[in-house]
């Protein structure tokens, strides 16, 4: 087994869901359970490590191209589309909800990661998320995550909330509100880049990448 120190982050995908009430940014988070090895007790958005499964799945509709170009700056295109797929069903299995649209079932096998879609006639829109940021886990964590975070609107979403309870206390909430919890501090980067994002668009300059260098955390663009 490895050291924390030495340990290889691992993919993961998070997905924030957004929505406007009475003209107030929400998004939709939920509270980790205490007895979590990563981040017990902290609220977060929907997300976990890629699951093999996710490079087979068939979507309906794949990832747009600025979306695909941004991410391959730090993957392979099989990769990027493998992360997208995972923010989607990570969302699913953790609050009821699917980025979605109805599809033809597709011939031959089917992973079991993404058999339950499938067998309702849905497979996951690539197509609706957008990538806004990346952030790698310091070393000496128990875990560690090379997360990219991906958004999408909450009209584009089936189902009713509720999931598997990896998380709990799940709903929407304003951005003061959520700021005002115990979060970690990249999801409140996250925030702050989502309220950005909306207003001005993807930044010129590049995916804000975060990560330590030495013992500062430091913001580069991809």
């Amino acid at each position: 087994m490895s050291h924390p120190s030495t340990r290889r982050p691992r993919d993961a995908a998070t997905l924030v869901l957004y929505r406007y009430e009475r003209e107030t940014l929400q998004v939709l988070m939920g509270q980790r359970h205490g007895k979590h090895a990563f981040m017990p007790n902290r609220y977060v958005f929907p997300g976990g490590a890629v699951d093999p499964d996710d490079r087979y799945v068939k979507p309906a509709g794949e990832l747009r191209p600025a979306v695909a170009a941004n991410l391959a700056k730090s993957c392979t295109p099989a990769r990027a589309r493998s992360l997208a797929a995972a923010a989607i069903r990570e969302t699913w299995e953790e609050t009821g909800l699917l980025v979605a649209r109805r599809a033809a079932k597709p011939e031959g096998k089917i992973r079991d990661s993404w058999r339950p879609f499938h067998d309702i006639g849905l497979a996951p829109a690539l197509d609706e998320l957008d990538y806004i940021c990346r952030a790698v886990t310091p070393p000496g964590r128990p875990r560690r995550f090379n997360a990219r975070f991906f958004v999408a609107r909450a009209d584009t979403v089936t189902g009713e909330l509720g999931g598997d309870g990896e998380l709990h206390d799940l709903g929407w909430l304003s951005i003061r509100d959520a700021l005002a919890l115990p979060i970690p501090d990249i999801t409140a980067y996250a925030l702050s880049e989502l309220q950005r994002w909306l207003q001005d668009g993807p930044a010129p300059e590049g995916i804000p990448l975060l990560k330590r260098v030495g013992r500062e955390f430091v913001l580069i663009r991809e």
